[in-house]
């Protein structure tokens, strides 16, 4: 963390400190679980059977120019039949070079990131199931009651389809722009990151990644540390069915997922987060394979800090190089 906010960031608010003492050298060596024997052979078989389904995208312009961009609502059929619904821009003028997929953090989302650099992408933006356009009955909108939805079964676990979401977001946006094929990334924050390294361990269409604050990295960690938001809910769930639940979140572990991710990764990472324990991000980070991976060192996340204006952009510009390549091989 910065001297400049170390005095400014306030600990005592939380009852808890969102560092958790963690120094940068204690953050880097966080290690990530090995997860389960079948870890493998359960996700690879949902990879498997998620490209064997249509996606269907089908889009409605809604703005014509805003902001240089050309605005759809999106709607795709993602796995068990769920449909999904969302945003694609397109630029308004000029060559569509390459392509992305955009997640959403667990407040879920009511409208584009207008501010990203990618003046010559397709850029995709879905609402996970259950999530913001893509609510349906019987599924809470609540991040405190969705990240609890089957939360009992490995197989149905909510987030498990989440994770499909991805993968058809990537099946939609290759239906719609194949020439994209070999020119698309992922940009996941917070829950999309956790999610987004979930999927991005087997997913091969995506060349490129970026995680920001993601969640669920070691998972047993991530069950000892106080947080705020759906990790505090986790912990409370946990706690009256600690044996069943240890066992399903095994399979769900960004940090163990990590590990298979192949593809060059661009991750930021926080000192100082009230929701998403650093230990657990960082476990993430560290858990990539050692070849073509990035790192950007947030002050804080899930928090509004002074400096966060002139990261957040410093972080746009790292992004914008890193992603650089998806244009210059097309």
């Amino acid at each position: 963390m910065s001297d400049d906010n170390q005095g400014i960031i306030n600990k005592s608010e939380y009852g808890f400190d969102p560092n958790y003492g963690y120094s940068l050298a204690q953050l880097l060596a966080v290690n990530a679980p090995n997860g389960p024997k079948n870890f493998d052979g359960f996700w690879l078989a949902r990879y498997q059977k998620s490209l064997t389904v249509a996606p269907h995208p089908r889009i409605t312009n809604i703005s014509c120019d805003k902001a240089g961009w050309q605005m759809f609502d999106i709607h795709y059929t993602s796995t068990d039949n769920f449909p999904i619904r969302g945003w694609l821009l397109l630029p308004k003028s000029g060559v569509i070079k390459r392509g992305f997929v955009v997640g959403h953090g667990y407040g879920g989302r009511d409208a584009p990131d207008w501010h990203l650099p990618f003046k010559d992408a397709a850029l995709l933006f879905p609402c996970f199931r259950g999530l913001g356009l893509s609510a349906q009955p019987g599924i809470s909108a609540d991040p405190y009651w969705h990240v609890r939805h089957h939360i009992d079964q490995a197989d149905t676990y909510i987030l498990g389809g989440c994770v499909e979401d991805v993968w058809l977001a990537v099946s939609a946006l290759l239906t719609l722009f194949p020439k994209l094929k070999g020119h698309l990334g992922y940009l996941g924050i917070s829950f999309a990151g956790g999610i987004g390294a979930l999927a991005l361990a087997y997913e091969q269409r995506i060349a490129r990644g970026h995680l920001n604050v993601p969640t669920f990295g070691n998972q047993p960690l991530r069950l000892r540390l106080p947080s705020q938001g759906s990790a505090h809910s986790v912990q409370a769930y946990y706690r009256s069915h600690k044996k069943q639940t240890l066992k399903v979140l095994r399979y769900y572990d960004a940090a163990t997922a990590a590990k298979r991710i192949t593809m060059p990764m661009h991750c930021a990472c926080a000192y100082f987060d009230p929701c998403v324990a650093p230990p657990g991000q960082f476990a993430i980070y560290n858990a990539l394979p050692s070849k073509n991976k990035q790192l950007f060192a947030l002050d804080a996340g899930h928090y509004n800090y002074p400096n966060q204006q002139q990261q957040e952009q410093m972080l746009l510009d790292e992004l914008e190089s890193f992603f650089a390549p998806l244009s210059r091989e097309f």
